[in-house]
């Protein structure tokens, strides 16, 4: 969920290229190819600093490959709609990259020249992730067993981190980014640790346990788009927005402490792209509070006062607008889906002359879609005169069809979204577990209802 979630916060701000055909080849410094198994799309978009550089349409063989002169090493990201994977890229690699789509982050994998630090990166991501269930369970510890418990993971990783640039002989930039990999989560996980344990320690407990923060910097140029280190300044700021007396769970969401975050941002970092980066993301966490929608406004001034990129502020007030058009009593915003004939066909052609909830779900996640299912099941019940739509994140395939017969859905009743870029802008598709209602003449009623609430059903 986490990852759809930064997906949908990267996805909603990119200045789309058309996508063109890469297969020409010409004499270049660095060359990226790779083959997508099970493709979701037929393409896979490049960006720098969040911002499309090319978008490479695939071949027959689901092949994309491209040649890049002068480019500036660093941070990229790669994305197969829904989802992205970070990258990096230097002058002289020539990177291959395989993934299958149904099982995009387990299965990706790199080789050719460049492409050891960048399984670095996914093996850190897999094996962090999969740490977060048994550190969760860990928040009871007192301050100093939890750090304990946290430094013997961090030398693991360091250990492993050790190993393999000794035999790769990276440079200094890629040693870095691929350090942060692993030191930012971890930092991370004790701000969060300390986010939930509450603020009333004393002063020699403090000190010990925030010793970390030593050995961070938090003026990071070649990290400023990197989710690790981002997601780690991110929690920083969240700590430091606190007073003594607040609990950081009872204020996250308010429009205050939003506005307080983007003061705290201002005065602790000074790295101007940094800066207008974390300033885009708490706008992101803000806007797409849509319980705060009428207290917008007023974050919005503080925001225009801190943010000096003007692609970023164009997209903020785009998805505040977008969120505007999709309150209660508004049409609901056309868009294409794709039907079980795989036929394109309107949005406004299916929701009108009866009740609907449109729900929402992915391919790549098929646990949450039978979930999902049972609840629409229990709620048909409840509503027999509803009408049910199941909208996939990715174009339909037969074997999608096929579960869907399986689990005894009107395969009528499901479509999918043709393009994720536009549709994800209009009916602002932020969570997987996002639900719409609309009335028979195809005006919501609410436009960010969430399938999972017991309470959607007084809705109807």
């Amino acid at each position: 969920m986490k990852k759809l979630l930064n997906f949908i916060f990267f996805t909603l701000s990119i200045l789309i290229l058309s996508c063109k055909d890469n297969s020409k080849t010409n004499i270049n410094d660095s060359f990226l190819g790779g083959q997508i198994i099970n493709p979701s799309s037929r393409y896979v978009t490049l960006y720098k600093k969040n911002i499309s550089i090319d978008c490479l349409l695939l071949d027959t063989n689901n092949i994309f490959k491209i040649n890049l002169s002068n480019i500036e090493p660093g941070i990229y990201k790669i994305e197969h709609i829904p989802e992205y994977q970070s990258i990096i890229i230097e002058p002289g690699d020539s990177i291959w990259m395989r993934v299958n789509s149904s099982d995009f982050n387990k299965s990706i994998f790199f080789s050719g020249a460049g492409s050891s630090k960048n399984n670095f990166l996914t093996d850190m991501e897999l094996k962090i992730s999969d740490e977060n269930q048994f550190l969760s369970s860990k928040y009871s510890m007192d301050s100093k067993s939890f750090s304990n418990l946290i430094d013997s993971l961090l030398i693991d990783k360091k250990n492993t981190w050790i190993k393999m640039d000794s035999i790769n002989k990276l440079s200094k930039l890629s040693q870095k980014i691929t350090m942060a990999s692993y030191v930012y989560p971890y930092a991370t996980i004790r701000e969060r640790y300390s986010l939930l344990r509450g603020t009333n320690w004393g002063l020699k407990e403090d000190s010990i346990y925030f010793d970390y923060r030593s050995f961070l910097n938090f003026e990071e140029k070649d990290l400023a788009f990197f989710d690790p280190y981002i997601n780690y300044v991110m929690n920083y700021l969240n700590k430091q927005s606190l007073d003594s007396s607040m609990y950081f769970f009872n204020y996250k969401k308010q429009t205050d402490f939003n506005i307080k975050k983007l003061q705290t941002l201002e005065s602790n970092i000074s790295g101007r792209e940094l800066k207008n980066n974390l300033a885009r993301a708490i706008a992101y966490d803000e806007i797409l509070n849509f319980e705060n929608h009428l207290y917008h406004e007023n974050f919005l001034q503080y925001y225009f006062a801190i943010n000096t990129n003007t692609k970023f502020l164009a997209e903020v007030l785009n998805l505040h607008n977008d969120i505007k058009k999709m309150s209660r009593g508004f049409i609901l915003p056309e868009i294409n889906l794709q039907n079980s004939n795989l036929d394109t066909v309107s949005s406004n052609t299916l929701f009108k002359d009866k009740n609907t909830l449109i729900y929402f779900w992915s391919q790549t996640q098929m646990n949450h879609y039978g979930r999902a299912i049972k609840v629409v099941n229990k709620i048909k019940e409840i509503k027999p005169n509803y009408q049910f739509i199941g909208v996939s994140l990715q174009p339909l395939n037969q074997l999608a069809i096929d579960v869907s017969k399986m689990m005894n859905q009107e395969i009528k009743n499901q479509y999918s979204i043709i393009d994720f870029e536009n549709a994800s802008k209009k009916w602002i598709i932020s969570l997987l577990n996002k639900a719409i209602i609309i009335d028979s003449e195809g005006k919501i009623i609410n436009g960010f209802g969430n399938l999972f609430d017991p309470l959607i059903v007084n809705e109807l």
